[in-house]
């Protein structure tokens, strides 16, 4: 299931119009080597990382163990006793380090790191502050050290600024390193008695991996532990690049708390979805709000978990919430050759269980095909006619004690449609569950089909699961339903997603386009623009506006009016207002001179009652007859620039119906934004009203992605709201628009 997806995304003519480049930008570092202009996008941003060399942290020849002790009741020697046994395993020699003790059982003690016999791959520091021994490990050349020490970021100001000098002591060393506030979990005892494709875990947190690791004892085999601890240096992005080029690892578990760098995580998630590698990740902080105070729409539509969310579906990491969904969803992915069909069939000896499974499975978004005529003729061989076969299928339960059995399931999973077969057990009823576990099992040695068993007895104890389903690295066995719909869910989005996944990074854009001058001309940093400027902003990155004019007299109004052609709307422009609808400065569907006169007065007499200042009031041409939508760019800070589309119009934060992504990002990702929303029927026509051009809807938010990539060092908020879709083929025009300026 390893294998490489390297490749570039094709590209049409609209997509050239956009990505059109011109002038280049001089560049920055990429972390592990010296950057060049072809490692960074327009924004800076490194389009490449290298693979930090791992094999020797988790393999190293050699160990300083710093800080060694063998004396009972220190927490030092229960440490040092464990890393013995690790290094045992792994054919490494210890050399411990202490000032003064002349031996740490039984080995000669080194008085310091200078003073080691021979070079070492790995130290391990049992020491309070690891700072002072940052320039000495890296005199003796030593490639990795591990601090364990706590008092760091996670106690508030003063540790983080003391992780902080650790950090950039390590960078200025050439020394990798791993913590601090870690544990040891890199070096617990794997089994080495496992076959197949393994699972690499990485934790912020030790104790969290723990259900993870544990899925040795059920024959799940495990290849590494990361414990990231602080990431002062080493951080999740690393190892999941690293991980990604093991053979050996089928799927890549994480439990992250934070991101350290956003621009490195994504680039590590796009290593292993070349590779497909699928990595399955708990992130929590679901449930905290983006701490950003905006005065676009956009800003507040999204908040921080809204993003993450999002960068990590474009790169094909599957979230999951709990610990048990991590454990079970890695292990299919692990393990699970790629699917031949994406549809599902629910077997089942109990008509109430069929039917209770299929109701999830189809909420849970999986497909369950109708089986054809011939094949449910088939079934009824075996199964009385006056029960259901076409998909749940009821056996009855007789069928299972003998020879039928067999045949039904074999049947089922010659079906071109079925590419995973799920069969819940809700308990044991022996003999019959102990011939049905059986034939489960035989019959998945002879296929590349998914079979999936719910083994839902709460004691977990009987020997059909324990021996025989426990036994089989064939037939993925689950405890819940949940838990085996979540997994099966996520094999196949996987599957699909990296069938035609082309990484975006490929075809970011690395020079600027010939709008980025013009467009940076307008910018006024600390300042909101104007809508008549913002608007200029968007001609620049060839975003459609209404004709329109700005006026600063009654007379004025009258003579644009006529230029632009009735009906017209007329609003109060000034760099200081966000919001005019709310503070009765728009005016629309004016159809005479009087009234452009009457509503010339109005609006500057209310600016002036509300005490806002105006640059002019803007006559602009009256657009009716589409889609109201939001396309936006808010700054994330993790991410830097994201781009949302959303439904627009004077409820947009009340319906928040918004998708958001990370830049790069193609047209198909601009595609699926639009699959998220919940209004997406709006788009497609209802009602007898016409579907509204999508294209010209995702070239808008590919042409802000670029705006968003080319400016997002300048530019803080931008709002576009609302973008009027037009008919199919009709296009989209922004009626109104706010910019921020950093």
């Amino acid at each position: 299931m390893l294998g490489s997806t390297h490749g570039t995304l094709t590209t049409d003519s609209r997509r050239a119009r956009i990505i059109a480049c011109g002038e280049q930008r001089p560049g920055a570092a990429v972390h592990g080597r010296a950057a060049d202009t072809d490692d960074l996008d327009v924004s800076g941003r490194p389009l490449y990382t290298d693979v930090p060399d791992l094999d020797r942290f988790f393999r190293p020849r050699s160990v300083a163990v710093v800080g060694a002790s063998d004396t009972e009741g220190r927490p030092n020697t229960g440490i040092t006793r464990q890393l013995l046994s690790w290094a045992e395993r792994v054919g490494a020699r210890v050399h411990p380090v202490h000032p003064t003790r002349p031996a740490v059982f039984g080995l000669p003690c080194a008085a310091s790191v200078a003073d080691l016999p021979e070079p070492v791959d790995l130290a391990v520091l049992l020491v309070a502050d690891p700072l002072p021994l940052v320039a000495e490990l890296a005199e003796a050349k030593v490639r990795f050290a591990v601090a364990f020490a706590s008092g760091f970021a996670e106690t508030g100001a003063a540790g983080a600024a003391a992780q902080a000098e650790l950090a950039a002591a390590v960078r200025e060393s050439g020394l990798r390193l791993l913590g601090p506030n870690t544990n040891l979990n890199a070096f617990e005892r794997f089994r080495n008695d496992l076959q197949g494709p393994a699972i690499a875990l990485i934790t912020q947190s030790g104790h969290q991996g723990r259900p993870v690791f544990a899925l040795q004892e059920l024959g799940v085999r495990l290849s590494h532990w990361a414990p990231t601890g602080n990431e002062a240096d080493l951080e999740t992005a690393d190892f999941i690049s690293y991980f990604a080029e093991r053979p050996e690892v089928g799927a890549i578990a994480c439990y992250l708390e934070g991101l350290k760098d956003g621009r490195s995580f994504l680039l590590a998630a796009d290593r292993a979805a070349r590779r497909r590698v699928p990595v399955v990740a708990v992130k929590v902080g679901r449930t905290e709000a983006g701490a950003r105070t905006a005065a676009s729409h956009t800003g507040k539509l999204t908040g921080a978990d809204d993003v993450i969310d999002a960068a990590m579906r474009q790169y094909g990491v599957i979230r999951v919430d709990g610990l048990d969904e991590l454990q079970d969803t890695a292990a299919l992915l692990a393990r699970a050759q790629a699917p031949r069909a994406d549809g599902v069939v629910v077997y089942s000896i109990s008509g109430g269980t069929g039917a209770h499974v299929a109701d999830l499975a189809a909420g849970a978004g999986l497909r369950l095909p109708e089986l054809s005529a011939d094949r449910q003729a088939e079934l009824h061989r075996w199964i009385p006619e006056y029960l259901s076969v076409a998909n749940p299928v009821d056996n009855g339960g007789h069928p299972v004690g003998d020879e039928r059995g067999r045949k039904i399931i074999d049947a089922l999973l010659a079906d071109p449609e079925v590419g995973v077969l799920i069969c819940p057990i809700t308990g044991p009823f022996p003999p019959l569950s102990d011939r049905l576990v059986r034939d489960l099992v035989a019959a998945a040695e002879t296929t590349d089909k998914l079979v999936c068993v719910v083994w839902g007895s709460p004691v977990g104890t009987e020997p059909a699961y324990r021996e025989v389903l426990l036994g089989s690295s064939r037939v993925a066995t689950f405890r819940t339903v949940g838990n085996c719909l979540t997994a099966v869910r996520a094999y196949l989005d996987h599957h699909r997603f990296v069938h035609t996944y082309r990484s975006p990074f490929d075809e970011a854009p690395r020079s600027p386009s010939p709008s980025f001058r013009k467009a940076r001309a307008l910018l006024r940093p600390g300042q909101q623009l104007s809508e008549h400027a913002a608007k200029q902003l968007l001609r620049a990155y060839g975003i459609r506006v209404p004709r329109e004019q700005l006026v600063t007299s009654a007379a004025g109004a009258v003579r644009a009016a006529a230029q632009v052609g009735y009906p017209v709307v007329m609003k109060a422009s000034g760099a200081r207002i966000a919001h005019k609808t709310e503070l009765g400065l728009v005016r629309i569907g004016l159809t005479s001179a009087s009234q452009v006169r009457d509503a010339y007065r109005e609006l500057t007499d209310t600016a002036r009652y509300e005490g806002v200042s105006l640059d002019g009031v803007l006559v602009c041409q009256m657009v009716e007859r589409g889609v109201e939508m939001v396309v936006g760019v808010t700054h994330d800070d993790l991410f830097g620039p994201t781009v949302t589309v959303g439904l627009g119009g004077v409820l947009v934060e009340v319906l928040r119906d918004a998708a958001v992504r990370v830049p790069p990002f193609g047209e198909e990702q601009a595609r699926d934004m639009l699959g998220e929303l919940r209004g997406r029927a709006l788009l497609d026509g209802v009602r007898g009203r016409p579907p509204a051009d999508l294209d010209a809807l995702v070239e808008v938010v590919l042409r802000v992605q670029r705006m968003a990539l080319e400016l997002g060092g300048e530019l803080a908020e931008l709002d576009i709201n609302p973008l009027m879709v037009l008919p199919q083929g009709q296009g989209a025009v922004a009626l109104d628009a706010l910019a921020v300026c950093r």
